[in-house]
């Protein structure tokens, strides 16, 4: 089992910037994704990015591709997402989540441990 808590989360202008930090505590394996996914009012959860934390590749939903990036600080086992040029459409609940590597990092289903989520308002 692995803990998961979110921080970075607030209010910024369009066009500014956010970066959300996700410290993980527990049974964090290198074969272990993390993920960032968001939830919109009335909206399902969606993935955002994901990376492997034993490293590798980072993998983008279309919408962020270019302004988010996903990076993980192994030996203080944090992850981050550095979000720039942020749009009204990225307002959102954003949660971490990690699970056992499966190839499926888009899907919620392939993550078993989720934080608490943070809050990311941008305004217009």
């Amino acid at each position: 089992q692995v803990q998961l808590v979110e921080s970075g989360g607030g209010l910024v202008q369009a066009g500014g910037s956010l970066r959300l930090s996700c410290a993980a505590s527990g049974r964090a394996s290198s074969s272990y994704t993390m993920g960032w996914f968001r939830q919109a009012p009335g909206k399902e959860r969606e993935f955002v990015a994901a990376i492997r934390w034993g490293g590798g590749n980072a993998y983008y939903a279309d919408s962020v591709k270019g302004r988010f990036t996903i990076s993980r600080h192994y030996a203080e086992t944090t992850v981050y997402l550095q979000m720039n040029s942020l749009k009204p459409e990225d307002t959102a609940v954003y949660y971490c989540a990690a699970g056992s590597w499966t190839g499926y990092y888009s899907r919620s289903t392939a993550y078993d441990n989720w934080g608490q989520g943070t809050q990311v308002t941008v305004s217009s």
